[in-house]
């Protein structure tokens, strides 16, 4: 399998950053969205994702030109047809991406590789409903795509060995990552790990141990974390931690995965991190911490 074009499903944070990174590398990207409002929102913000690293020296305007050139809008998921490889990256819902992954079996050859950027969702589950499921495998990129160098390399119930040999060189070679082989489990390794570090900082918050503040300084400090848990909480969507937390407590059955009744406070009340300015701090529109 020859990997020139890539089509990326979903234009938010991850589908911003994963567009980005592979055109970055040199390969032809088809980015498609719900509406055209969003498609040319996703184009903006990739756009001053590059200017931010032009201020930081670590781009020229070359450069820049050179990636945005390689992405390519999509009028609708059809385009897809013409992509080596796709790669699903819309919110984490599990029946929208199995009607994603209805629709794209039926519009892509049986010979081209359906990949999820899902963080906790069963890719066997996803994969059930193509005709093709051995095709079908999980790609899981971290934020931000650009500057973390592992994927995990997420293998469904029936994903065949071609799939994930395929994918693997695509991972290692191609994009220049590092790929770990997953074999399918609620939360994978990452999301698994981070979560239950971030619901115990929440306990740790809401029991008076110490401020917010605190608790990220003694483990960005003490551990060399860029970001505390809590900031990440943030990063991530305090919305989002919550559903993989929930996710993975249905099916582990494990208290340790019940999330924190702070973190389903601040849900209720609105505040799910960056996307809305605040969360455990606030933010500007750019994402950077006030």
């Amino acid at each position: 399998m020859v990997f020139k074009t890539i089509g990326v499903v979903g234009g938010g944070t991850m589908g911003q950053g994963i567009s980005e990174m592979l055109a970055a590398c040199g390969l032809d990207v088809l980015l498609v969205e719900k509406t055209a409002e969003k498609l040319d929102r996703a184009l903006e913000q990739i756009q001053v994702s590059l200017d931010k690293q032009i201020e930081r020296w670590a781009l020229t305007e070359t450069e820049k030109k050179l990636i945005l050139a390689k992405i390519k809008k999509a009028d609708s998921l059809e385009d897809m047809a013409s992509c080596d490889m796709v790669i699903e990256t819309i919110t984490e819902d599990l029946n929208a991406k199995k009607h994603v992954f209805f629709q794209l079996n039926q519009i892509c050859n049986p010979s081209i590789i359906l990949a999820s950027n899902t963080s906790t969702l069963s890719v066997t589950e996803i994969a059930a409903v193509t005709t093709n499921p051995q095709r079908v495998i999980g790609l899981h990129f971290l934020h931000p795509v650009a500057k973390v160098n592992l994927v995990e390399i997420i293998r469904a119930m029936k994903t065949s060995d071609e799939t994930f040999e395929q994918t693997r060189r695509f991972v290692d070679e191609l994009i220049h990552k590092k790929g770990i082989k997953v074999n399918e489990s609620p939360g994978f390794i990452t999301t698994r790990l981070i979560c239950t570090l971030i619901n115990e900082a929440l306990h740790t918050l809401s029991e008076g141990v110490a401020s917010a503040e605190d608790i990220d300084t003694a483990m960005k400090i003490g551990y060399d974390f860029k970001y505390g848990p809590l900031e990440m909480c943030d990063r991530f969507g305090l919305d989002a931690v919550h559903d993989a937390l929930e996710g993975m407590f249905r099916d582990y059955g494990d208290i340790k995965y019940r999330p924190s009744f702070l973190l389903k406070k601040m849900v209720r009340a609105g505040h799910l991190g960056v996307k809305t300015g605040e969360g455990f701090f606030l933010y500007d529109k750019d994402g950077d911490r006030l």
